[in-house]
């Protein structure tokens, strides 16, 4: 709204022209998702408090994390707030990919949404059933995939793009593409999911991924700059620098409330939209394959769920005291605040390999 108001007064004042530059509305959509979510991070801790959705903790797990039973959950609420005000204020509206970031977000959020109300408020300790939690994250999935090829004409979405090598792009095709886009944004959403296990883990990672796909979405905008550096040109996507900086600001005020000890938690509503967001971030600027090793923690961490079921299931033995796999550590003796530290370390080196294969290749 922002934007489109300083479209029409930089024809009185010509000062309002610095509006054209998405750095500065990506500066600005920080700053205001940042100052939303901190100014109202309280108000939405007391109503989530008056609806008495505390979380359920695991007595099987470590017993430090017992003291956390009946905190506020559902605090996602906020970040997805935060972002979508931000991002109606100063995003550029005409360009369709704010609208499928919009819908990503606010449709996984409202799956979340549903998904933790069962758990705290109906004490269903399963939530919604698998299958129908599964087939509305693949409904979505599929549905942001279709209307990317025949509604956005997003170009080379037959090709994935290979890190490391001058142009080598693998022909996928429309199904491939379809499916690509599936993994990518269920994945990426249930990875994040799994992160989100102790007080402000997964909101630095969250952050650190969403700037590194900004850098991507930028170079991926502007013809010149891809041409040069070998990367797919993706015309319209340096808006999503815009959006990705609102992530940030959202995830940071949000941080303010999680971190240790605990205010609120992230819960599904806010971890399923943040990971489905960023994995469909990944498939607009065609990085797919860097995307994984630039959220190579919550890979890791899905992984080591997958692994501990498949073993327990197969040889009914377990790999880990307790997955996802920073509970294990923390059972092996680390302070829930050591874990998640050298965690964010972990992420800032994936996102410092991610950068390199800008220009290693």
């Amino acid at each position: 709204m922002l934007y489109l108001l300083a479209q029409y007064l930089e024809q009185v004042i010509g000062a309002f022209r610095v509006f054209e530059y998405v750095t500065f509305r990506a500066l600005l959509a920080g700053i205001f998702s940042l100052a939303i979510s901190i100014g109202f991070g309280q108000r939405v801790i007391n109503w989530l408090t008056q609806l008495k959705v505390g979380q359920t903790v695991r007595t099987d797990g470590p017993q430090t994390h017992l003291v956390k039973s009946g905190t506020p959950t559902m605090g996602g609420v906020l970040i997805i707030l935060s972002i979508t005000v931000t991002i109606l204020l100063v995003a550029d509206l005409t360009n369709l990919y704010i609208w499928v970031l919009l819908f990503v977000l606010i449709s996984t959020g409202a799956l979340g949404f549903i998904d933790d109300y069962r758990k705290v408020v109906y004490k269903d300790p399963k939530g919604l059933p698998p299958r129908a939690k599964m087939l509305a994250q693949s409904a979505i999935a599929i549905g942001t995939g279709l209307f990317l090829i025949y509604v956005v004409k997003m170009p080379n979405v037959t090709e994935v793009v290979v890190p490391f090598f001058k142009l080598v792009q693998h022909p996928f095709g429309i199904v491939g593409f379809l499916v690509l886009t599936y993994f990518v944004i269920v994945g990426s959403s249930n990875a994040v999911n799994l992160t989100d296990g102790l007080d402000g883990l997964v909101s630095v990672p969250v952050v650190i991924v969403a700037l590194g796909l900004a850098i991507f979405a930028y170079i991926a905008g502007h013809k010149i700059f891809a041409g040069y550096l070998y990367l797919p040109h993706v015309p319209g996507a340096h808006e999503v620098v815009v959006f990705c900086a609102a992530i940030v600001g959202a995830t940071l005020g949000f941080l303010w409330f999680n971190a240790y000890p605990a205010q609120v938690f992230m819960g599904d509503v806010g971890a399923l939209a943040l990971g489905a967001v960023l994995g469909t971030i990944a498939i607009i600027v065609r990085q797919e394959i860097v995307f994984g090793i630039m959220a190579g923690l919550f890979v890791i961490e899905a992984i080591s769920v997958m692994l501990q079921v498949g073993s327990y299931k197969l040889r009914k033995k377990r790999i880990f005291l307790m997955a996802p796999i920073h509970h294990h550590f923390e059972l092996k003796g680390w302070k829930e605040t050591q874990v998640v530290v050298r965690f964010w370390i972990i992420s800032i080196i994936f996102l410092l390999i991610s950068l390199s294969t800008i220009k290693l290749r």
